[in-house]
């Protein structure tokens, strides 16, 4: 079996089976082509039915002179599922990352802005401008509703239902959700709808995309980092800010203000509670306030 046929095998699994996106298939596989880059430099023929345990730990020893602790973890685990595709597919009978250990990292928390900040980069849009209108929408509904980037550009006009208070969100594997949106986020949004995109001469198979482009398309990932990176130096936030920090701003400050930790889980859209879990490094007090609040033998 060789590198290419058992890659290819592999992304059509990805996605037909676990429902990836596209992103996380490219990550996915980009794991597996330096396995397969390495393996060329270093003059080794040997095919991924074949490769053995000391082999991939060669590999794994020469990538961690190049890269950090956490994108060694990352790579080794990309490979174990790889080669865990191959055992499920009874191309191999062993996975030979099994008895390979990741590193050791400690979970990095996400950077978040404060409310002051947040503010700051919306009061630096030009709204004299129709992209200007469309920004400060894009960036309430980012803060406003926790959505990933790719969840924000593919929103649609009709995934909006203002009456019930909701939108509903694709997310990863094409997953489908709801997320209540509140009358300030509904409000730029409308504003946006009815009186700047009407004048967009919308591209076919766009007519239904909610943020579109000055071409009548949709928007793409690199545009919107772009629009928030020149915002963020207006408004003097020096800080590394992109469209996640707002997801991140979103899920700390609910948390902050008393939010159940599982309404957070749903409303981001996470799988597992682990993940959104990593939130919970808010402020101190606020735990001392919850544990003074709700423990039983509080105050006696």
């Amino acid at each position: 079996m060789k590198w290419e046929d058992s890659l290819k095998d592999y992304k059509h699994y990805l996605r037909l089976e676990r429902g990836l996106s596209a992103n996380s298939i490219n990550s996915y596989s980009l794991d597996v082509l330096k396995l397969i880059r390495f393996l060329e430099e270093k003059k080794i023929n040997v095919s991924p039915v074949a490769i053995s345990e000391e082999e991939i730990q060669h590999f794994v020893y020469e990538i961690a002179k190049k890269v950090n602790e956490r994108s060694q973890s990352r790579i080794i685990s990309g490979l174990r599922s790889f080669f865990g595709f191959l055992v499920f597919e009874d191309y191999r009978t062993t996975n030979p990352l099994d008895l390979i250990e990741s590193p050791r990292t400690g979970r990095k928390l996400p950077d978040t802005l404060s409310t002051k900040e947040i503010d700051l980069m919306i009061a630096a849009i030009d709204l004299s401008t129709p992209e200007g209108e469309r920004n400060r929408a894009i960036l309430e509904t980012l803060y406003g509703c926790g959505l990933r980037v790719s969840e924000v550009i593919d929103l649609q006009v009709s995934d909006l239902f203002f009456e019930e208070g909701f939108i509903k969100v694709t997310g990863k594997g094409d997953k489908q959700r709801f997320v209540p949106i509140a009358a300030h986020t509904q409000k730029y949004i409308e504003l946006y709808l009815h009186h700047i995109r009407p004048h967009v001469p919308v591209k076919k198979d766009f007519e239904d995309t909610l943020f579109l482009n000055r071409r009548g398309r949709k928007l793409t990932r690199a545009m919107i980092f772009t629009i928030i990176k020149v915002l963020a130096e207006k408004a003097g936030i020096y800080k590394k800010v992109s469209p996640h920090t707002f997801r991140h701003s979103f899920a700390t400050h609910l948390l902050e203000n008393g939010a159940d930790l599982r309404a957070i889980q749903q409303m981001l859209g996470h799988e597992s509670i682990t993940t959104t879990e990593i939130y919970m490094h808010v402020d101190r007090s606020h735990l001392k306030q919850v544990m003074e609040e709700f423990h039983p033998h509080r105050a006696r």
